[in-house]
């Protein structure tokens, strides 16, 4: 009876004693940053690009959509076990874990059966894809032996460029002495561009290094 009675009072002296206010909260750190390749593109290469196109929209601007790594390995064919250390290397260079391709058909002459695994892909989008591009051009292609630029032949007629790299080594994420093979990789850069020569000029302004 006391307790009620001590509420009591305590609502007719102005109400119960206030809540403790809880701290505002700290901010949180703020997210990683945007590639510097994809900053630089918003704001130096877009505009550029726009101008030097003649386009009048700015959503008409060339961009990059995807890129897409394979590596093949034909002596899975005989020896599955080789998929594993090509699948490592792969997420290594890309920070992602790749995908298992397999045959889509049999092919006797190749002793290839359907849904054998015959290689690794993977396919990276937003910051992994700015940042993957940054690393190719930047790091790994002035890596390669006797380099002299790449072909401005690769493209398909519609906007996309494929590269093709003869080994893994070229990517600094790769350790020389535990490397069992040399595996070469194709890597095709898909873009929005309607024609070869505005995926051309977005890929130059983005430090693609072709040959002159």
């Amino acid at each position: 009876m006391a307790d009620k009675a001590d509420k009591k009072e305590k609502k007719a002296k102005g109400g119960e004693a206030p809540k403790e206010v809880a701290a505002p909260e700290k901010p949180r750190a703020s997210a990683k940053e945007r590639p510097r390749l994809r900053a630089r593109f918003e704001k130096e290469i877009a505009p550029a690009l726009l101008k030097e196109l003649e386009l009048k929209n700015p959503m008409a601007v060339p961009r990059l959509h995807k890129i897409v790594l394979n590596m093949g390995v034909g002596e899975a064919t005989q020896n599955a076990k080789i998929i594993d250390p090509a699948a490592g290397e792969l997420g290594q260079i890309t920070g992602q874990k790749p995908v298992v391709t397999r045959a889509k058909k049999s092919i006797a002459a190749f002793k290839v059966r359907e849904g054998m695994p015959i290689g690794v892909m993977v396919t990276l989008r937003g910051d992994r894809m700015y940042e993957f591009l940054d690393r190719l051009v930047n790091v790994a292609l002035p890596r390669v032996r006797d380099f002299r630029g790449v072909s401005t032949k690769s493209f398909d007629g519609r906007g996309n460029y494929t590269l093709g790299l003869r080994d893994q080594l070229v990517f600094p994420e790769i350790d020389y002495a535990k490397v069992d093979k040399m595996k070469g990789m194709n890597v095709t850069i898909v873009t929005t561009a309607k024609d070869d020569n505005q995926a051309r000029a977005l890929l130059k302004h983005m430090g693609m290094p072709f040959r002159q």
